[in-house]
């Protein structure tokens, strides 16, 4: 299917999904979030891919739903089925991808913006980016995940201050307070998200999909039960051809080729 919305760009064992609205700063529709939906599907299920880059055309990444795009009838927008059948299964399937996948936040993230690059492993941001929940200012509560991700990060206080505020965090505030791994200058933000893919490109993509799907699982179990899945999960992927790879490499004192 020929994408309208996005433009996909591969790369040598990664791919980069861009938004691709900028008249509207990448604002969000049923077809956009469709094609996005199928993309990160078709990436995670491409076994060349480790790493997914999301990012926006033009200025922006992503100014979140696009209001005209619900009709102009605001007495009877279909809310829940627009976040559950729209959203949520983009929102879930970037969770359970097995594949790293690393925002590179070029510009402004608000609202539902705000929530899908939230939902991105990792954020590269420029210093002119900012993050922003902006659901309050147009008498809305947070969707998209959000809820979950801003708790999760920042814990309630931090969270509860920026989601009911819907104020601006710009990139170095995010950073100092754990929301993007890196704030940088708009020149090196290239740069720094390709030193991030090639770590990821690099990596064991067995281990660091284990590990993904472990820290979700952890946040709501006991130390018990988080020794008793690290166990579980270390059997099974210590059976793979990574493990075998990566101690060849150690002892041979060269780079692991978790590729073959």
């Amino acid at each position: 299917m020929e994408n309208k919305f996005i433009i996909v760009t591969k790369g040598n064992g990664w791919v980069e999904i861009a938004l691709n609205r900028p008249k509207v700063y990448n604002a969000l529709n049923k077809e956009l979030l469709g094609e996005l939906l199928e993309a990160i599907t078709e990436a995670d299920n491409d076994e060349k891919l480790k790493c997914i880059v999301i990012t926006g055309r033009g200025g922006a990444f992503c100014s979140g739903q696009d209001l005209k795009s619900v009709g102009g009838d605001l007495d009877n927008i279909p809310f829940s089925k627009i976040v559950r059948e729209q959203y949520n299964p983009l929102i879930l399937k970037m969770a359970e991808c097995r594949k790293t996948i690393i925002c590179k936040l070029n510009g402004l993230a608000a609202g539902a913006g705000c929530s899908l690059a939230l939902a991105c492993d990792l954020i590269v941001a420029s210093k002119d980016a900012y993050l922003a929940e902006i659901f309050p200012h147009i008498g809305l509560v947070m969707d998209g995940g959000s809820t979950y991700f801003l708790l999760n990060k920042l814990g309630y206080t931090k969270a509860y201050e920026i989601a009911t505020t819907g104020r601006k965090v710009y990139a170095d505030e995010a950073e100092k307070i754990g929301l993007i791994i890196k704030s940088v200058e708009s020149s090196e933000l290239n740069e720094v998200v390709q030193q991030y893919i090639d770590v990821y490109t690099n990596a064991s993509l067995t281990a660091v999909a284990g590990i993904k799907e472990m820290l979700q699982k952890a946040a709501g179990m006991s130390l018990k039960e988080v020794l008793e899945m690290e166990a579980d999960y270390q059997q099974k992927v210590g059976r793979g051809k990574d493990f075998i790879e990566g101690v060849r490499a150690f002892l041979e004192k060269r780079k692991p080729n978790f590729n073959q």
